[in-house]
């Protein structure tokens, strides 16, 4: 996949090239490649990501062939550092698919891959009352065997869905969209790891004040400390060392067309 020429900027984020786009930018470029029916694999960039991209040559080489988008406050603050100035806006996914939803005027078929079954199927509810006009669809939760995998495979190419969100965590959903999808399939396979259970309601979202001062990973580390201590304590630290690394070593600092 070439890494459509409407994003013209990008700044590299660790060896990840990310796209410097405004919101409304983005919802623009995205909608016209779904109207033009060129696919284009999408993912998001966060320290957390990064993190597991350092250690993981599959999934850093699987991104390049990705359009990225920057996602939270940790490359904002490598942007920073090697670019002098942060990502245009926060382009979560919680928030940007939705709102890519809401944005397109046109019907689109929508499908969901992965999260829990229940999980998926109140996500496509909760999409329905944002969305109306959409089609929304659960293609399968995320619990399924290889043996399983060229069925789901067909049933999404029978389906050709504009949008194909695939919820199952980092590296594992890029990973699949990277092997198991092609123009064939759908126009937009966008990897938005917990999206499903945050639209769900089965995971709380930071209350709108933390969310403003770009808190929420503090807030999920209050709530999971179990699960996410590593990710934030330690992983935090570690991604903004690589980033400083990065801009001493001279890799950072210019625009890339």
């Amino acid at each position: 996949m070439t890494i459509p020429k409407a994003a013209t900027t990008y700044r590299s984020i660790l060896g990840i090239k990310v796209a410097s786009l405004r919101r409304d930018e983005a919802i623009s470029l995205l909608s016209q490649l779904i109207k033009e029916r060129t696919f284009t694999k999408v993912s998001f960039l966060n320290a957390h990501n990064a993190n597991i991209a350092c250690s993981d040559k599959a999934f850093a080489a699987a991104l390049n062939d990705f359009l990225v988008l920057a996602d939270g406050i940790g490359v904002d603050i490598a942007a920073r550092w090697l670019y002098g100035a942060p990502f245009p806006d926060n382009l979560n996914g919680t928030d940007f698919v939705p709102a890519l939803l809401e944005a397109s005027s046109r019907p689109l078929t929508v499908a969901l891959l992965g999260a829990k079954r229940a999980n998926a199927e109140r996500a496509a509810e909760r999409l329905s009352q944002i969305a109306p006009h959409h089609n929304i669809v659960v293609v399968h939760d995320g619990f399924f065997t290889a043996e399983q995998e060229p069925e789901i495979v067909a049933a999404i190419g029978d389906l050709r869905p504009d949008i194909l969100l695939v919820a199952m965590g980092v590296p594992r959903q890029e990973l699949w969209i990277a092997r198991n999808m092609g123009p064939k399939h759908c126009t937009l396979p966008i990897a938005v790891g917990a999206l499903l259970d945050f639209l769900s309601g089965s995971v709380p979202r930071a209350p709108e004040w933390m969310r403003q001062l770009r808190l929420e990973w503090l807030f999920r580390l209050l709530i999971e400390p179990g699960r996410l201590w590593r990710r934030y304590v330690v992983g935090n630290p570690l991604f903004l060392f690589r980033v400083l690394r990065q801009k001493l070593g001279g890799r950072g600092g210019g625009k890339r067309s």
